[in-house]
């Protein structure tokens, strides 16, 4: 049995890392697939499981592939896929679930530190030689704000959303979350579930926790981002595509959005037009909430299981 890798190079790991893959078939590691359908048939021709974490697994690429029977998702999210497309060819899709959930609230959380804290900014400025000219013992280019007493809005509270929303009510912070069937609410003073109108008007931070969907795409835009208060911050490390990136970064530069921390852009790798470059007030990582080395091991040691199990008539985490 073939086993390809199409973009092994995003888990950044020597070749001896893949060993329990390679325990199970014949594996083949590329490590970047460009996203064309000729590029993608060229390196999984012939596989009969292909692992895939971004590079895009369409119908038409899907018809060209006909020993295709699995494709496991490096991944949680799985937009990457055209899931009727493999339900109408029999093929069996798998992803990696809450393998990075802790890596992802901790990056969550750190993003939102920098913004009340500008660590980085003041470690600029002392670097320049601020602190040395300084007549007092202290100065801050922005006052730290303290999280005890704000109010933090989570859209989304599975997983990643709940340990964030445990960390900041930890720090002080009052919790509301808005998801579509609210249920099994913790018992943390003063959290309540809120519709998303209410949530983004009310919270002093809001930050994204859910996937994106036909329904929600770009869904935070002008009208949303103008009910926020002009102090509040917008966290994002589920999916670029849930906000129109023109509209945030025109409330970041009219002062409505007091700033933003963003890991996610709706395409990746960035492009050098992308309205957010720039923007004052916007802090950007790339990618990077789920990449903690604990993390990428789970997410190998799942993706192996995942093909032992389909290989055993037993298959796990299985989205179709």
């Amino acid at each position: 049995m073939k086993i390809v890798v199409l973009d092994a190079e995003t888990l950044g790991f020597e070749a001896e890392a893949w060993q329990s893959l390679a325990d199970l078939g014949e594996l083949v590691l590329y490590d970047f697939t460009a996203g064309s359908k000729e590029a993608v048939v060229e390196h999984a021709r012939g596989a009969t499981v292909v692992l895939s974490n971004k590079v895009p697994l369409r119908a038409e690429t899907l018809r060209e592939l006909p020993e295709l029977k699995l494709i496991s998702v490096l991944a949680t999210g799985y937009n990457n896929v055209d899931l009727e497309a493999a339900r109408e060819r029999g093929i069996r899709v798998c992803n990696v679930p809450a393998y990075s959930s802790a890596s992802v609230a901790q990056h969550t959380v750190a993003l939102l530190l920098e913004l009340c804290h500008q660590c980085g900014l003041h470690n600029e400025s002392i670097q320049a030689g601020d602190w040395v000219r300084s007549r007092q013992f202290c100065y801050w280019k922005q006052a730290p704000i303290e999280l005890t007493g704000l109010t933090v809005g989570l859209m989304g509270f599975g997983d990643i959303g709940r340990r964030v929303g445990a960390i900041l009510h930890a720090m002080g912070a009052r919790i509301q979350a808005c998801v579509r069937n609210p249920r099994d609410a913790p018992d943390w003073e003063g959290f309540e579930w809120a519709d998303r109108e209410q949530l983004f008007a009310t919270s002093d931070v809001v930050s994204l926790h859910c996937p994106e969907t036909a329904e929600n795409h770009q869904f935070v835009n002008a009208d949303l981002l103008g009910t926020m208060k002009r102090e509040a911050f917008m966290i994002n490390t589920a999916r670029g595509g849930l906000i129109n990136e023109d509209d945030l970064a025109a409330a970041l530069r009219s002062g409505q959005l007091a700033g933003a921390a963003l890991d996610v852009v709706a395409v990746e790798p960035m492009r050098e037009d992308n309205p957010l470059l720039g923007v004052p007030n916007c802090l950007l990582t790339p990618h990077i909430a789920w990449a903690s080395e604990p993390s990428r091991r789970r997410m190998l040691q799942i993706s192996a299981a995942n093909i032992a199990g389909f290989l055993k008539a037993a298959p796990q985490n299985v989205v179709v």
